[in-house]
């Protein structure tokens, strides 16, 4: 076989090189494999699968796995992946990015390290870009894993729970990559372990990678509930806190925190009806009565907020300004609207997100392929650790690729377009036409109907229809519009007698901010040897041109000729529109990063609350340490705030309050028995009543399943409900961050401050609030899910 590297010089010419060493393992079994039957090809897989788990590595079975599946893929596919695949497969198993023209066969590539990190169990996930490629692929690729004894799944956004368990259970996983996402939120959603469907990420291929982790970087995975629909609660909680006097709560001024003393919460038990106003299912009425506390004796009208038009609106406590389209988070707004008397608004509330960066990093491995990534290789370096590696062509490229054409605006354009398109379908050739936006392939359409020529028109909406009409753009006197992402991951293939008019001519109709996407739109044509030309028509009435074309150039251009549709064609020019590209490009790779910079603040508080719950969610014994410490804590932080230098300062009665309020019933202690103890006392006394109070409830229960559910459903519930809480307040701190710049602060690092003290208050609030509910939670004997 002559080895196509000899020819081919590049600047990863050495990273191919050493590659093509493991390349030339691979091509030496062919001979060998290829007089196997196929009962000793499909022994293989459980032959491997045994080495591995005697200790071989990934490694050291690579070159036997893939020529197995090469082998595997000419018997069932008959396709055989040629000598630069194998250096694509390679690329991919060893988590980096494998740049391959288009038509060089990359969803084949895929087939060798999907086999080989398949063998370990722990699952391979293929992410491609829509629903229609993820059954598209596995289904023909599949019946390769399936012949050769490995499980496919695949992932679709319609499936129910137990099917997605068992598609992500499968040795190999076909998904989209919002899915993949979506997914993992719910996942840490759930309260039950058997309710959660994804397995560990282990690793990763994601096909026309750029287009996912660049292109949809830019904008989050949201999770969204409608908050709870409680205009009623709001005003029964309102009517209550306006019912109360002095003597029925307590306000701890400094804090701003606020709570019912023991005949508030007589007075509620009373007007709500409830034997214990603390107990479980009343979590949601305690919520919503703190914040009308809160809203009636702490926020104070024309101070904190304002009511015009019926409208609560913010007034900002630095500024005194009213704060346009702001609201206070966690059903305060809504409390005071309902103090007010103003209508009360709906609120949706963001229950999780995640960035695709932040996300795809948490893989073990990941990897990607596609035709244009090169131009993003510092991003896919700096931000996921992979380098982008070109794999060269099977066959020498033999496209044209013309200069660009400028015109001096859009009207000469198009025309000169439109008789391009004309003087070629004349001929036969083929011709595919690139837009930017949906409009202007619109406008195309209607010119080319008034010249009667025939054509097909993609605007990147039904996937499947698409991609047949991409498949057919190579037949002879085709004429294809589409949008520059339309139809991608679909080859073009000639047909008969295409190849002497040329092959596959592609005319954009105006270059893109981004060099990939032209790039893409270019590599349509000349596929695998294939002849083909590109060109791409310019005016000066383009986006990119009135952003960075000089004036200058303009008027020299009309002086020059004097006339609307002259052209003007140049090398010079092209690299002037290139150098354009490349400061969006720089600019867009900013907002990207500083988008990962604070969204990497909340991911250090995603993995740790994620990782908590996970804990609780997978205990199978009992939970007493973790709520003990959480008790324990809690009453630590209440009495040292109470506890200031001389015994004469000390609050000994907030500290009985909280006793009464969180911990005990009144008559379990008296305010007197806190008299002449010291700090220490206070804590024992304090604790030997919860350690109490967890036996009795330890013995109410009838085994220890029941009292680990208890516990469970305490911990789960607080946690979740401040944990969307603060999701709210870190995205309004986002967006309000930004005009400490004009105060010569880095919003970045007072982000980052603010948000850890923010985080180390919801971690108190949780342990406060998880304290009160269990401790004050009565056991009923009809404990269920």
């Amino acid at each position: 076989m002559v080895n196509p590297i000899k020819k081919w010089v590049e600047s990863d010419k050495r990273e191919v090189k050493r590659m093509s060493k493991t390349a030339d393992k691979v091509a030496a079994y062919a001979d060998e494999y290829a007089k196997l039957s196929d009962a000793d090809l499909q022994a293989k897989t459980p032959e491997f699968k045994a080495r591995l788990q005697q200790g071989e590595t990934l490694d050291d079975i690579l070159p036997e796995a893939f020529a197995t599946a090469r082998e595997g893929a000419k018997r069932v596919l008959g396709l055989y992946p040629f000598y630069v695949q194998i250096i694509g497969g390679i690329t991919l198993h060893e988590g980096n990015i494998a740049e391959m023209k288009t038509g060089e066969g990359k969803t084949l590539t895929a087939t060798l390290p999907v086999y080989l990190n398949a063998l370990t169990g722990k699952g391979v996930h293929v992410v491609t870009v829509n629903e229609y490629l993820s059954q598209r692929d596995a289904t023909e690729m599949g019946r390769l894993y399936n012949w050769l004894g490995l499980s496919v799944g695949l992932n679709l956004n319609s499936k129910s729970p137990d099917e997605k368990r068992e598609a992500y259970n499968c040795d190999i996983t076909y998904s989209t990559n919002s899915e993949l996402g979506f997914d993992y939120l719910r996942d840490n959603m759930v309260v039950y372990q058997e309710q959660m469907v994804q397995r560990p990420l282990n690793y990763a291929i994601v096909d026309e990678v750029d287009s996912i982790l660049i292109d949809e970087a830019r904008t989050p995975l949201i999770i969204s509930g409608q908050a709870e629909q409680s205009t009623a609660l709001y005003l029964r909680a309102d009517r209550f806190a306006k019912s109360l006097v002095p003597d029925d709560y307590k306000i701890d001024w400094p804090t701003k925190t606020i709570g019912l003393t023991e005949s508030g919460i007589r007075k509620g038990e009373k007007t709500f009806g409830l034997k214990n106003l603390y107990d479980i299912d009343n979590t949601l009425l305690n919520h919503h009565i703190d914040q009308a506390l809160r809203a009636n004796f702490i926020m104070d009208k024309d101070k904190d907020y304002v009511v015009t038009n019926k409208k609560v609106m913010i007034v900002d406590s630095f500024t005194g300004r009213v704060m346009e389209g702001r609201r206070f988070s966690d059903g305060l707004h809504q409390a005071i609207e309902a103090k007010e008397g103003v209508p009360i608004q709906d609120e949706t509330k963001t229950m999780a997100n995640i960035t695709y960066q932040n996300f795809f990093r948490m893989y073990d491995k990941l990897a990607g392929m596609t035709g244009t990534a090169k131009t993003e290789e510092e991003e896919f370096r700096e931000i996921y650790n992979m380098a982008v590696i070109v794999i060269p062509t099977n066959k020498p490229v033999a496209r044209v690729d013309h200069p660009d054409k400028l015109y001096i605006n859009l009207k000469s354009k198009f025309n000169a377009v439109v008789d391009d398109i004309k003087k070629r379908h004349a001929k036969g050739q083929p011709i595919l036409v690139g837009t930017v936006a949906v409009e202007t392939s619109e406008y195309l359409s209607q010119r080319l109907d008034k010249e009667h020529i025939p054509h097909a028109v993609l605007n990147a909406k039904n996937h499947a229809k698409e991609a047949e009409i991409i498949a057919k753009a190579g037949q002879r006197g085709a004429v294809t519009i589409a949008t520059n992402m339309a139809g991608r991951g679909t080859d073009i293939k000639l047909g008969p007698g295409v190849k002497e008019l040329g092959g596959l001519c592609v005319i954009g109709t105006e270059r893109h901010e981004s060099r990939r996407i032209d790039n893409q739109l270019r590599g349509r044509s000349g596929r695998q040897g294939d002849p083909g030309e590109t060109v791409f028509y310019m005016s000066f009435e383009d986006d990119l041109m009135k952003r960075f074309a000089s004036e200058k150039a303009r008027r020299w251009v009309q002086n020059s000729s004097g006339a609307d549709d002259v052209v003007i064609q140049s090398r010079m020019l092209s690299r002037q529109v290139e150098a354009a590209q490349k400061r969006v490009e720089g600019n867009n790779y900013d907002t990207r990063k500083n988008t990962l910079q604070y969204d990497d603040v909340m991911r250090e508080q995603r993995e740790v609350i994620y990782k908590q719950r996970m804990q609780v969610i997978t205990e199978t014994k009992s939970l007493k340490t973790i709520l003990l410490d959480m008790i324990k804590r809690t009453i630590k932080s209440q009495v040292d705030s109470r506890i200031n230098g001389d015994t004469k300062n000390w609050d000994l009665d907030g500290i009985y309050d909280f006793a009464i309020s969180t911990l005990i019933s009144p008559s379990q202690m008296r305010r007197s028995d806190l008299n002449e103890k010291s700090q220490t006392e206070i804590y024992q006394m304090l604790e030997n009543f919860v350690l109490d109070n967890y036996q009795q409830k330890r013995q109410q229960l009838q085994n220890d399943g029941q009292m680990l559910e208890f516990e469970k459903v305490v911990i789960l519930r607080v946690v979740d409900e401040h944990w969307t809480n603060h999701i709210d307040e870190m995205d309004q701190l986002r967006q309000s961050i930004g005009l400490r710049g004009y105060g010569q602060m880095n919003p970045l690092v007072e982000y980052q401050e603010e948000g850890f003290k923010m985080f180390e208050q919801m971690i108190a609030d949780i342990e406060y609030d998880v304290t009160r509910l269990f401790m004050k939670a009565e056991i009923r004997q009809n404990v269920q899910r």
